[in-house]
């Protein structure tokens, strides 16, 4: 069986940062872009808690289905297996710097966010009670100071 692209990445060299993973187009046409929104440093630090992820992914995909500029591109936003980060689908052909400023105010609408979290109650979610919020807060306020705010060509393209 032949190995999808994603797996071809050094993980051992790569940064945290926003990285185009992949474009696709669907039968209509349309484009796809994939992007790897990594938080962590794969395979060097620890990863983030999947109750950390999951309350993000309430946040993240709450807030970016809502953002005035971007909520009609919006396909997906969820959390990678390997807990060291997210996806992020949009229609559209977009690159990694497109999508830096979006990034941001969706880490700073985590960072920030106080109360209950959209969408978690047992009506609403099928593991609502699984979330840390100060942990998700705590990922993000880090991911947007130490990578968003000053990123360099690391932070935005795959190592090669």
């Amino acid at each position: 069986m032949e190995k999808i692209p994603s797996f071809t990445i050094d993980h051992n060299r790569l940064q945290r940062g926003i990285f185009l993973s992949r474009q696709d187009r669907t039968s209509s046409g349309d484009t796809v872009s994939t992007f790897d929104i990594r938080m962590t440093l794969p395979n060097r630090e620890p990863a983030l808690s999947p109750q950390a992820l999951h309350a993000m992914e309430h946040l993240a995909a709450t807030y970016l289905r809502n953002d005035r500029e971007w909520k009609d591109r919006i396909i997906y936003w969820g959390p990678m297996g390997c807990c060291t980060g997210n996806y992020l689908l949009l229609s559209g052909d977009f690159c990694s710097e497109e999508v830096l400023p979006l990034m941001r105010r969706t880490m700073q609408f985590v960072a920030e966010f106080e109360g209950k979290i959209p969408g978690a109650t047992p009506r609403d979610c099928g593991n609502y009670s699984y979330m840390d919020l100060p942990a998700a807060r705590a990922a993000a306020r880090r991911y947007l100071t130490e990578v968003l705010d000053a990123p360099t060509p690391d932070n935005l393209v795959y190592p090669h």
